[in-house]
């Protein structure tokens, strides 16, 4: 079969930065060719390259992972976690948890003061924050029960690109520079992060210490990263400081291989992740809500189909409050909280007339704030089989603390924790006791992997960051597809908006209609500008084998095929 591949060039859909040997790629036309889409170019190209040699979905979505470790180190990671949802060509639909655990050491009340009071600088930065990492078990979890090609292949490009370096975007190049403070502030050595004079565009970024772990991993498994050297690194690093991560913390992490949160909309069956994410959760409630009102019948970002969709987040986001956390620790009410039943009584006091209170939908308490710096991978393989993957290290590079010899961020996850039930974390979500700290407990997120099937068959794979704006994103990406018939540039490049029941806020984008919201305005809501909410990657596939791969114009994301 002749393979054809189209690739459309327009001003956000390609970028050449003929010194730094990138190509920034936002939308490919393929058939039957796999496709790689992520937040660096020089990932997705890893990615593809596996794809080339034979791999399938889920070995090209290790090698991607290692290589984001190396190239965004604002949020890619080995000293992170993240959730994995797949489907094979076997009709296989599996969800894996790698999200990372709180220390043997840790305590419901470890960030309170004498007088009871929240210390969110101690969640939040430094070792103390620090979450048992699980990104490496997972990536050998994947690989052990789906991958194809050996390991060691998996990791080399991620080797040669912290080995050799690359040229940082301008991008990474302003993050380093506004983020040096912190770094020299949490890390007592040298780190490959910062330099004597500021980072520019095109300057190389060599990690040797990054290197020599990821050839620790490739010669002994996560065993080179879990035990051994690199583990007694990561323990030394934390007796600089507070932290309470052990050796034995590090020796019994294991992933979680979770049941798929599945349901139907519109004929579409919509798999996503489960708790400890709230993402698949609240995603199946909006959804739910939002088709009570027949939403396809408005047009996109209209003053009615906006109201609906935000009142459908605000009753999702305070169960989210309420009721969600680490399924292995708490009741688990998905299936209450996802049923008709139980959200038509939900949507009785849903008017068109006016902002519904969020005091009306939920007891009000102080939520806490989840970070945004998360990314996300989309893949797909020439054999049938799909991956959508999100990882983080919560914060912007995470506690911003360096493994001494191991030349890695360790993430600040302890912070999506409710750290103080009522107590905003750095997203501004609220939690309660559902997900208050409980030692080897794994704390709520938001990430929001998902596969629409068609007929079975992926349709759409989906995903991005953004801490408690991912969900609606999601949401919104999957309304603009199915109820909007949107173009899939439009689908992701369309302004988008936010709202998580508090604070009684919708954020939007500072391009989207102004017309919408002056019209709900007159309804009692109350808006605010941001510059960009999320960065989501997206496939579309039709059942002729056709897909359309786009990246999203906010930041340097791009799409590679094999």
């Amino acid at each position: 079969m002749k393979f054809k591949i189209l690739i459309f060039l327009s001003f956000i859909q390609i970028f050449q930065a003929q010194f730094t040997n990138i190509n920034i790629v936002k939308e490919i036309h393929s058939k039957d060719k796999g496709m790689v889409v992520s937040a660096h170019p020089l990932a997705s190209e890893a990615g593809a390259k596996i794809l080339k040699m034979g791999g399938n979905a889920f070995d090209a979505a290790i090698a991607t992972q290692f290589a984001l470790a190396v190239v965004y180190p604002q949020a890619g990671n080995i000293g992170g976690g993240g959730f994995l949802v797949g489907t094979t060509n076997k009709g296989e639909k599996f969800a894996l948890d790698y999200r990372e655990t709180a220390p043997i050491k840790a305590s419901k009340d470890m960030y309170l003061d004498e007088k009871g009071n929240a210390n969110t600088d101690l969640s939040q930065n430094g070792r103390l924050a620090v979450g048992v990492p699980g990104s490496i078990s997972g990536m050998f979890y994947t690989h052990k029960k789906f991958g194809k090609l050996p390991m060691s292949a998996l990791i080399q490009p991620a080797i040669d690109l912290a080995e050799k370096g690359f040229a940082v975007t301008l991008r990474e190049a302003n993050l380093l520079n506004s983020t040096k403070e912190d770094f020299l502030k949490h890390n007592s050595h040298k780190t490959a992060f910062t330099k004597d004079i500021p980072w520019k565009q095109g300057d190389l970024l060599i990690q040797k210490e990054l290197a020599n772990t990821l050839k620790a991993i490739q010669k002994n498994g996560e065993k080179g990263f879990y035990e051994g050297k690199n583990a007694q690194f990561l323990v030394d690093e934390m007796k600089k400081g507070n932290g309470i991560i052990s050796l034995e913390d590090l020796k019994n992490y294991k992933t979680r291989e979770r049941k798929v949160l599945s349901f139907d909309y519109k004929g579409n069956e919509i798999i996503s992740m489960p708790l400890p994410s709230s993402g698949g959760p609240l995603l199946a409630q909006m959804l739910k809500m939002a088709s009570y009102e027949n939403l396809e019948k408005y047009e996109q970002n209209s003053p009615e189909a906006l109201q609906i969709m935000v009142e459908a987040e605000r009753r999702a986001y305070a169960d989210r409050a309420e009721y969600m956390g680490d399924p292995d620790f708490i009741e688990d009410k998905t299936q209450m909280l996802i049923s008709d039943e139980y959200l038509k009584n939900r949507w009785k006091n849903f008017s068109f007339e006016k902002a519904t209170p969020s005091a009306d939908v939920g007891n009000i308490i102080s939520q806490p704030k989840e970070s945004e710096q998360t990314t996300h991978i989309s893949i797909i393989d020439k054999f049938g089989n799909a991956a959508s993957i999100t990882t983080t290290l919560n914060g912007l590079y995470g506690s911003k603390v360096v493994v001494k010899g191991g030349g890695y961020f360790l993430n600040n996850e302890m912070d999506d924790f409710s750290v103080k039930p009522g107590v905003p974390n750095m997203f501004g979500a609220v939690g309660g006791e559902a997900n208050s700290i409980v030692p080897n407990k794994r704390m709520l997120s938001s990430m929001t992997p998902t596969i629409v099937l068609k007929n079975g068959k992926p349709y759409i794979v989906v995903g991005t960051p953004g801490g408690t704006t991912i969900p609606t994103s999601v949401f919104q990406s999957i309304v603009n597809a199915i109820d909007f018939k949107l173009s899939p540039n439009f689908v992701i490049n369309a302004p988008k908006f936010h709202h998580q029941w508090l604070p009684e806020v919708i954020y939007t984008e500072k391009n989207f209609p102004q017309h919408t919201i002056k019209v709900l305005e007159q309804k009692n809501y109350k808006f605010e500008n941001r510059n960009v909410i999320g960065r989501t990657e997206m496939i579309f596939l039709d059942e002729n084998g056709n897909a359309i791969a786009v990246a999203d114009g906010r930041g340097d994301d791009s799409v590679a095929v094999e």
